[in-house]
């Protein structure tokens, strides 16, 4: 049994759930169920024999640590796990109970818990195996057709790879859907920007002669939403932007409002992903404890600077 504080946190209870699960106890002295529960805690750690580490935070005195876990009543218990909150409970359990929780994530004595039995699968992209994750996610979404969160980040994957054509044909389920979901129509956009490109003349055209166009006819639309394309195609998206509001300003149903679609469409590529439910989601490390910091800052700029482009797009349809 180990005392924490802020101070040992990240080693004795990070670091170590690496190699050996750590249960946190988080309790308090007037805490009357904390005092029936930590003596059976210590003992089971002791008849467990090494397979789980018991560790105690004083929440009166550890509020920062507490704050990060959430801890709205004690005795609260959190198993930690390759350096992530596993499972936990709230209350004095006796002890049998305790005995089912942790066997369920330990196994029972001489083998391997449950969850262990096999490594998860590490994700191709990680080790920049593109056509490993692609042709793993072709699987998923071909297993789970109906599960648009699969069959977004694929399409997103191919498009930003280059497979335009499988692009398409993963993309067209989802557009038969009514109404089309606004993700799948910003890459239905984003795909006929790359078609562009790759099939018409002026998708090679440098931007200089774009601008001499332009500057010969401020209304010509057609160059000025190629140009978009082009600035797309090229991941220059605040440029393709302001070129888009340009035509906006200046006509805003010209060619069925396909500027005004456009724009949307990258706003929402360019829009941070919500983040998924977890201990993670408040920006903190894997127990919590330290904010994310450049991560985070990056986000709420790119978060700042999509909804001035809203605030243009707004006052350019007014």
């Amino acid at each position: 049994m180990i005392d924490i504080t802020t101070e040992n946190f990240e080693t004795e209870v990070i670091q170590a759930s690496m190699s050996v699960p750590v249960l946190v106890d988080f309790w308090a002295p007037w805490c009357g169920p904390c005092k029936a529960l930590g003596p059976i805690l210590e003992k089971l750690e002791t008849d467990y024999a090494g397979r789980f580490v018991l560790a105690k935070i004083n929440s009166d005195e550890q509020q920062e640590l507490a704050g990060a876990f959430g801890i709205r009543s004690i005795p609260t218990c959190v198993l930690m796990i390759g350096g992530k909150p596993a499972d936990g409970f709230m209350g004095a359990l006796p002890e049998g109970k305790l005995r089912e929780f942790l066997d369920k994530h330990l196994g029972a004595e001489g083998q391997a818990p449950a969850d262990m039995d096999e490594p998860e699968t590490p994700d191709p992209l990680d080790s920049g195996d593109v056509a490993g994750a692609l042709a793993r996610m072709a699987e998923a979404v071909a297993a789970e057709p109906a599960n648009d969160d699969m069959r977004y980040d694929y399409v997103k994957l191919l498009i930003g790879t280059g497979h335009l054509a499988e692009a398409a044909g993963a993309l067209a389920p989802a557009l038969a859907q009514i109404p089309v979901p606004l993700r799948f129509e910003a890459l239905q956009q984003w795909l006929n920007a790359l078609e562009f490109v790759a099939n018409d003349p002026r998708g090679q055209w440098t931007l200089a002669q774009f601008e001499q166009k332009i500057e010969t006819n401020k209304r010509d639309f057609e160059s000025r939403f190629a140009k978009a394309r082009v600035l797309m195609a090229h991941n220059e998206w605040l440029a393709a932007l302001d070129e888009l509001l340009e035509i906006i300003m200046r006509d805003k149903k010209w060619d069925e409002e396909a500027p005004r679609k456009t724009f949307i469409a990258i706003l929402d590529l360019l829009t941070p992903p919500k983040p998924k439910a977890g201990p993670e989601v408040s920006g903190k490390s894997a127990g919590g404890i330290e904010l994310a910091g450049h991560a985070t800052v990056q986000e709420d700029e790119q978060a700042t600077l999509i909804s001035a482009y809203r605030r243009k797009l707004s006052m350019a349809l007014n």
